[in-house]
């Protein structure tokens, strides 16, 4: 069990003072990377754990990333030897395990791990900076899983020796540090190399931090000022935080985020996150997510979500609540802590609105079916297909939410919102019951905090059925445009670029003309009304264009050219804008006064 944690000057890393009965430590790991040139580290594990035979496994996914990766692919020079330092037997039943004739003695395997992508989901390491997402680097044993494991770390010699990460030093051991399990081990990423420390913050007595690689020039006070903001806001959502410190990692290239238990890594290239005020708003809610999902996925969670299986993929029907709601609150903090305007959120929601409705997959895919099936779609669906049959959990969960939360206000008075659902959820299957929720505990406590069965807002997550915007938006005291209007008149639907020298379709919109002509993505663009294709050309041949006029354009893919005519013509969409109710009731206007905030 965990207590206090000192802080250990100048590095912010913290050991923690174990009490009560501890499980034995059968896995050591030990960490080098003196060979970052060739971006490869180099493992160490000796384990004490009994067999004849022992399976070390490479994990095959990471925590809060719904894909497989190849991590076994980046193993080399592996080799196995007892304590004396003899070899010991060892062969390679399959891709991820490497199998060692034990013998029931102890025995140390060593590897390299080739890190050669600079994902926040994989390991990367060179002269500059070492990340390490631990399912991509450290191989495990089903038997050791829920067992604690440590982990001595031996940064490359040209950096300082700072080493950040979420877990915890065991006191009097250099850069060694101490998981209860490995599902924590792999949910605590590490971040070495040439770093900078922010000004640290406490929020309820815990201390946070935002440790990054080659931060950009910004108002860094400031920008910690409204990072305290959003921890604050987020906290007080669940009126709890759970861990006895916090980091941020800001990693550098790469793209993307992922959460941890008491980290979470962030992708930042180079400075055109903090350029511009739309721009800085992106982070803010881009942060925001990651951090409330140390609650919402990694404490309130589906039940299918931890105790987690690394050797394949594990699947829930809950990722709309998971992702999207997150999605849902990261809007509503940042709000909340007054970096947002009312009119900011209404644009985001906005947009989820238009990536959703606007596309084809909402009339084919329900958002329980792309939680489910992210591990072939992608979390954004299958973008690249010609015809998308599938929608994102995060532009679908965000807007259930909404209506789930405006739902409850509504039929409780303005007395219980989605805000007391996720407390419930907190309390009673993190806190008290110690595990996550099934599907039907999840709508049976929605529908207690509510007072009433909420069938039509579960229908509509797990069914293509058209929700009634107006309506639930109305609750809130919002109003939400749904007419469909024309946007263009000299609709093609073709989406083009330029990639090297060769004008290409990117994509086609579904049932646009030139989708009814038979054209695809992944084709070459010849010629634009008898012009060497290009973007200027495009601009020139639409000058003048109106609907009913056609657009000639000369393709080519595998080999077959063609000459196609598109009849230009209308694009009708709905454009959502969200506004609120000029004139509404006195309860829309309670709850919309409660939840915008001031």
């Amino acid at each position: 069990m965990k207590t206090l944690y000192t802080l250990l000057l100048p590095f912010f890393l913290f050991s923690v003072v174990a009490s009560g009965q501890q499980k034995p430590v059968n896995m050591r790991y030990t960490v080098s990377m003196e060979r970052a040139p060739e971006h490869l580290y180099h493992v160490e594990l000796t384990s004490t754990s009994a067999g004849k035979v022992l399976d070390y496994k490479m994990c095959v996914w990471t925590p809060g990333y719904y894909q497989l990766i190849d991590f076994a692919g980046a193993v080399q020079n592996f080799s196995a030897v007892d304590a004396k330092g003899a070899a010991v037997k060892w062969e390679q039943p399959s891709k991820t395990t490497w199998r060692v004739y034990s013998n029931n003695a102890p025995v140390k395997i060593s590897y390299d791990v080739k890190a050669t992508v600079p994902f926040v989901g994989n390991v990367y390491l060179d002269e500059t900076r070492g990340y390490i997402t631990p399912g991509g680097l450290f191989m495990y044993l089903d038997q050791e899983l829920r067992h604690p494991v440590t982990i001595q770390m031996k940064p490359y010699s040209k950096w300082s020796s700072l080493v950040a990460t979420g877990l915890d030093t065991i006191p009097g051991k250099y850069h060694t540090f101490k998981a209860d399990d490995f599902d924590a081990l792999y949910d605590s990423p590490f971040l070495m190399g040439e770093l900078e420390i922010l000004p640290p913050f406490t929020v309820r007595n815990k201390p946070h931090n935002f440790i990054g690689y080659k931060l950009p020039a910004f108002d860094r006070q400031g920008f910690m000022d409204n990072l305290k903001k959003i921890v604050q806001t987020g906290s007080d959502i669940i009126g709890d935080v759970p861990y006895t410190h916090y980091t941020f990692l800001s990693i550098g290239a790469g793209g993307g985020g992922i959460e941890h238990l008491n980290s979470s890594s962030l992708s930042f290239s180079g400075g055109e996150g903090f350029n511009t005020p739309d721009a800085l708003k992106k982070l803010y809610n881009f942060i925001a997510h990651e951090y409330f999902h140390n609650y919402n996925v990694k404490r309130i969670r589906p039940v299918e979500l931890g105790p987690f299986d690394y050797s394949k993929e594990n699947h829930t029907n809950m990722l709309w609540v998971s992702e999207g709601f997150t999605v849902y609150y990261e809007y509503l903090i940042t709000r909340r802590a007054g970096i947002m305007t009312p009119e900011d959120m209404f644009a985001d929601f906005q947009t989820n609105l238009k990536n959703y409705e606007n596309k084809p997959g909402h009339l084919y895919q329900s958002a329980t079916q792309a939680s489910y099936f992210t591990w072939n779609d992608g979390p954004n669906g299958r973008v690249n297909d010609d015809f998308n049959k599938t929608i994102s959990y995060y532009d679908k969960g965000p807007i259930l939410g909404l209506m789930l939360d405006f739902s409850i206000r509504h039929v409780t008075q303005n007395k219980k919102t989605l805000d007391d659902v996720m407390r419930l959820l907190y309390y009673k299957y993190y806190k008290q019951l110690k595990r996550g929720f099934t599907e039907m505990e999840f709508k049976m406590e929605c529908e207690k905090i509510a007072g009433t069965p909420l069938p039509e807002l579960f229908e509509y997550a797990s069914t293509v059925k058209p929700p009634d915007y107006p309506k639930y938006f109305a609750y809130g005291g919002l109003n939400i445009d749904t007419a469909t209007t024309t946007v263009s008149t000299t609709w093609s639907g073709l989406n083009m670029r330029m990639l090297r020298d060769t004008m290409r379709i990117i994509n086609v919109d579904f049932q646009s003309p030139a989708w009814n002509k038979g054209i695809r993505s992944r084709t070459k663009v010849l010629t634009i009304d008898g012009i060497p294709a290009s973007p200027e050309a495009f601009k020139k041949a639409m000058e003048g264009k109106k609907e009913g006029d056609t657009l000639n354009i000369t393709t080519e893919k595998d080999g077959v050219k063609q000459e196609v005519a598109i009849g230009l013509a209308q694009k009708r969409e709905k454009s959502f804008k969200i506004t609120p109710m000029i004139s509404p009731n006195q309860l829309q206007a309670a709850i919309y006064k409660s939840w915008v905030g001031k």
